[in-house]
């Protein structure tokens, strides 16, 4: 009989190879052919599922995203059940630094997409700019609790508040992938502004002996 050919496997492994070839060469360095290499299928198989480089580079946009999505997901996966939602948003921040060859490839390639957005209108509008509001969105979420628990700082205000968190984090991760500061500097950096948004919660952590609602250390205030 023959083999059931699974097609969304077939497409994460080509725009897997969209992101290798991206990851190592740049974005201008992608064409259907170099893709097929990198994904060790052949060229007329990628037309088959892709019909033109711009759907091919939307798809691995998407899939980005989805992969971005699931290694905060392990992340929190890996804490204490409810976790606050300071862990909730140092998780978030976490996957804003590339710590690792996979992150770093993911970064790269993100940064390079940025770029092409801002001279591609299509791009722009249609997916890249709604994975960012869909991130900014989660994390206001993420906030709005905090704050009805009473554990962000006098004033704060969600929304701003998870606007400017994901915009240092991504400026952060830029600067470690330029060679600036490393990624345990980067990571003292927000720890440092997290510490402030969340002020509450550290002061009521010093007072009962160092730990926030989920378990997780409590930060000098």
């Amino acid at each position: 009989m023959p083999r059931t050919v699974d097609h969304a496997q077939r497409r994460a492994q080509i725009t897997d190879g969209l992101v290798r070839v991206a990851a190592r060469e740049g974005l201008h360095a992608v064409t259907m052919r170099s893709v097929a290499a990198a994904s060790g299928v052949s060229l007329r198989l990628v037309q088959y599922y892709f019909d033109s480089k711009a759907q091919l580079m939307r798809a691995a946009l998407e899939r980005l995203e989805a992969q971005s999505h699931a290694r905060w997901a392990a992340r929190l996966a890996a804490l204490a059940p409810d976790p606050s939602a300071r862990a909730v948003v140092e998780t978030c921040l976490a996957e804003a630094l590339p710590t690792d060859e996979e992150s770093r490839a993911f970064h790269v390639v993100w940064t390079a997409y940025a770029s092409l957005a801002m001279t591609d209108p299509s791009l722009a509008e249609q997916p890249f700019a709604d994975g960012p509001r869909r991130l900014e969105r989660a994390l206001t979420g993420v906030l709005e609790r905090a704050r009805r628990d009473d554990e962000l700082m006098a004033g704060a205000e969600p929304a701003h508040e998870a606007a400017r968190l994901l915009a240092l984090g991504h400026g952060l991760g830029t600067s470690v992938l330029v060679g600036q500061r490393s990624a345990g500097d980067a990571a003292d950096v927000l720890r440092y502004h997290v510490d402030r948004l969340f002020t509450s919660a550290v002061r009521r952590g010093a007072r009962t002996g160092g730990t926030g609602t989920s378990g997780v250390p409590a930060s000098p205030p």
